[in-house]
């Protein structure tokens, strides 16, 4: 039987705590004067329903009492994290998985993505990093109408295979409840010292993660042989 193993990026493909995290704290203090603490940004990541950090980083501007537009958050958030040319906190990014690591996967596993970034956004993160070409297919946030907490990536992958054993691997709540409403197994992701830990833990545990590991580089002793 053929079996996919598909991705969240952020968090579990790549640490984002120094670009995507900080281009929130960043974008919220130009419009505040001051930055959110990373376990505010935790703690609604864990109430579900903020997977995009633009939608996050508008909530937290105007739950702070500033009126701005959420088009005007997401062009200066942007400023911030592509920079003119690619050269912002996208830059800060590290490959979370270990020298060799989705080479032994993909000889079993056939590797997608399914992630709320935009397209270029991935695309330029993978090239970045030379992993281009290794996943197939990347649903992005265009590729779907309702994002997650929706299981519509994951059922469009599934659907492409339908005689394929799906696999989910992210690290919010949003990523459990879109796989666990698509019916596919998931691993959570949880990485050690990071803010609001144990709530996160408690969420993915109990939207029904198959096991929560520290990083991807824990996947070959949780998934299935």
């Amino acid at each position: 039987m053929k079996r996919i193993l598909v991705f969240d990026m952020d968090g579990v493909l790549v640490d984002v705590t120094d670009s995507y995290r900080e281009a929130i704290c960043q974008t919220v203090a130009l419009y505040t004067g001051e930055r959110p603490s990373r376990e505010l940004i935790q703690e609604f990541k864990n109430r579900g329903g903020f997977n995009n950090d633009w939608v996050l980083t508008h909530r937290l501007v105007t739950d702070a009492g500033v009126e701005t537009t959420y088009e005007d958050v997401v062009a200066r958030f942007n400023e911030l994290f592509l920079g003119r040319n690619y050269d912002g906190l996208i830059t800060r990014e590290r490959w979370i998985a270990a020298g060799g690591l989705l080479e032994r996967l993909a000889a079993n596993w056939k590797l997608a993505i399914f992630t709320s970034r935009m397209r270029y956004e991935l695309d330029a993160t993978l090239a970045r990093f030379g992993f281009a070409g290794l996943f197939d297919p990347t649903i992005t946030h265009e590729d779907v109408e309702r994002p997650k907490p929706a299981p519509e990536g994951l059922l469009a992958i599934a659907g492409a295979h339908p005689d394929a054993e799906v696999w989910y691997a992210g690290d919010t709540i949003d990523d459990a409840n879109a796989a666990r409403a698509a019916g596919v197994p998931f691993i959570g992701i949880a990485a050690p010292g990071s803010p609001g830990r144990g709530a996160l833990i408690d969420c993915l545990r109990a939207a029904g993660a198959r096991a929560i590991i520290d990083d991807i580089n824990h996947l070959e002793g949780v998934l299935p042989a």
